[in-house]
C-alpha cells in the first residue's frame, strides 16, 4: 500500500516551508536553519548530528540504505514576492531550497512512524552550501556516505514558471539532468602607459576585448550544435582612468556544458584562447580555475527503478519526462560515488499565474505540491528498500 499525505501532515508541512521562508540564511552559515531543522527531527524521535556544515540522522536500521538529501541555502537578495512570511533580513529562499527542506522533514516524520516495518535505512541529508557548490563535498568529506555506507541516493529540486511545471507533477530526465558549471578568472597583464604616448604601453582592455570575441566563436564553431553548451564573460573590469592605456584587465567567464569529455575540451581552449591572442598582441592572460562542478548525470537503471515505483502511486499524466534541465547542481557529487537520481518537482505552472522562476526574488510556488515532494522520497524509498532487501 502506497504512503500518503495527511490533512495534518500536509499542514505541517506547509508550516515548516513557511518557517524556514523566513528564516533564509546563505552558504554554510545557517545557525537559524540548522537549529530549526535540528529541533524538528528531535520532536520527531531522532536523534540527529551535524555533519559537514548539515544534519543527518537516519530510520530503520541494517540492511541496504538509501539516502534522501535536501538543500537548506538560500540566496543573498532582497525577497519581492509579496508573501507574508517574506524574509526581511536581505536573504531569499528564491529556489525553493526551503521547499526542499520541508518535504524531507515531512518524510522524515513518515519514515519514524513506520520504523519498525522498513527493509533497511533510511538516511537523511539536509545539506548547506549547495548555491556555493559546496555543501555537498563538505558533508561527503566528512562521512555522510559512510557509517552507515549508502547504496543509492535520491534529491527532489522544484521547478516552477513552466507550462509543464504543474502542482505535484514529477518531472524525469534520463542521462544528464544538469549541466557542468566553472568559473574561471583571467587576467590579463599589459603595459600601462599615458594616452598621449600609447606606443610605450600595451593595451590590456583592447586585448581582453578580442579574447571575449575569441570565446563568443568557441561555442559557435567548435561545439556541435546539438550539445548544450555556454561559454560566457560575465565580468569584466580593467584600466585606470579614460586618458591612460590599461595595464591590467580581470574577467570572469562562466563554462556550461552537459558532458565530461565537452567540459575538459572548454576548459582548454578557454586558456588556450585567452594566453594565444594575449600573446598575439604583445601581452600575457593568466587562467584561473576558481571552482567547478562536472555534470549531474542520472543513473539509469536506479531511474528506471523508481519511475515504475512512481507508476504506483502517480498517475500517467503526472509524471512527465523531460529533457536536460541546464543550471548546476552539487547533488552531482554524490552521484558520482553511488547510484543516484534528481528529480523535480512541479511546483507552480506558467499557465496559473506562477511566472517568476528559480532565482528570481519574486518567485512563488503553489504549497499543494510539498505533499507531492514527499510522498516521492517516502514511496520511492520504501520500494527501494523493499526491492534491495
Amino acid at each position: 500500500m502506497m504512503f500518503r499525505v495527511s490533512e495534518e501532515l500536509k499542514k505541517e508541512i506547509i508550516a515548516n516551508r513557511r518557517e524556514l521562508h523566513r528564516r533564509a540564511e546563505i552558504g554554510f552559515d545557517l545557525p537559524k536553519t540548522r537549529a530549526y531543522v535540528m529541533d524538528k527531527l528531535k520532536e520527531y524521535g531522532y536523534e540527529p548530528v551535524e555533519i559537514g556544515g548539515g544534519i543527518t540522522c537516519t530510520a530503520g536500521s541494517g540492511g541496504k540504505t538509501i539516502l534522501l538529501r535536501a538543500d537548506m541555502d538560500a540566496l543573498p537578495m532582497e525577497e519581492q514576492s509579496g508573501e507574508e512570511f517574506a524574509c526581511t533580513d536581505g536573504n531569499c529562499h528564491s529556489c525553493g531550497h526551503d521547499c526542499h527542506t520541508a518535504m524531507l522533514l515531512g518524510a522524515a516524520k513518515a519514515f519514524k512512524e513506520m520504523e519498525g516495518t522498513l527493509k533497511g535505512t533510511v538516511k537523511f541529508m539536509f545539506q548547506p552550501a549547495e548555491e556555493l557548490l559546496g555543501g555537498a563535498k563538505a558533508m561527503i568529506e566528512a562521512g555522510i556516505l559512510d557509517h552507515p555506507k549508502v547504496d543509492a541516493a535520491m534529491g527532489l529540486h522544484i521547478a516552477v514558471a513552466r507550462e509543464n511545471t504543474v502542482p505535484g507533477t514529477v518531472l524525469i530526465t534520463h542521462g544528464t539532468m544538469n549541466n557542468s558549471g566553472d568559473a574561471v578568472k583571467i587576467t590579463v597583464q599589459g603595459k600601462d602607459a599615458h594616452g598621449s604616448t600609447p606606443e610605450k604601453g600595451i593595451d590590456s582592455v583592447s586585448i581582453a576585448a578580442r579574447i571575449v570575441l575569441g570565446l563568443e566563436e568557441l561555442v559557435a564553431k567548435e561545439i556541435p550544435s546539438k550539445e548544450d553548451s555556454v561559454v560566457l564573460v560575465g565580468k569584466i573590469a580593467g584600466g585606470t582612468t579614460c586618458n591612460t592605456v590599461g595595464g591590467t584587465t580581470v574577467m570572469e567567464v562562466s563554462i556550461r556544458t552537459q558532458g565530461y569529455e565537452e567540459r575538459d575540451y572548454l576548459k582548454r581552449r578557454v586558456k588556450e584562447i585567452a594566453q594565444g591572442i594575449a600573446a598575439v598582441y604583445r601581452g600575457s592572460a593568466e587562467v584561473e580555475y576558481q571552482y567547478g562542478m562536472p555534470p549531474l548525470v542520472n543513473h539509469e537503471e536506479l531511474l528506471n527503478e523508481c519511475k515504475d515505483y512512481l507508476k504506483e502511486f502517480l498517475p500517467e499524466e503526472k509524471i512527465v519526462e523531460v529533457g536536460n534541465q541546464g543550471g548546476c547542481e552539487d547533488f552531482t557529487m554524490v552521484c558520482e560515488r553511488v547510484p543516484s537520481i534528481f528529480l523535480m518537482i512541479g511546483a507552480g505552472d506558467s499557465g496559473h499565474g506562477y511566472v517568476n522562476g528559480a532565482h528570481h526574488p519574486a518567485m512563488r510556488i503553489d504549497e499543494d505540491a510539498l505533499s507531492a515532494g514527499t510522498e516521492v522520497y517516502v514511496n520511492c524509498g520504501i520500494r527501494w528498500l523493499e526491492n534491495h532487501r
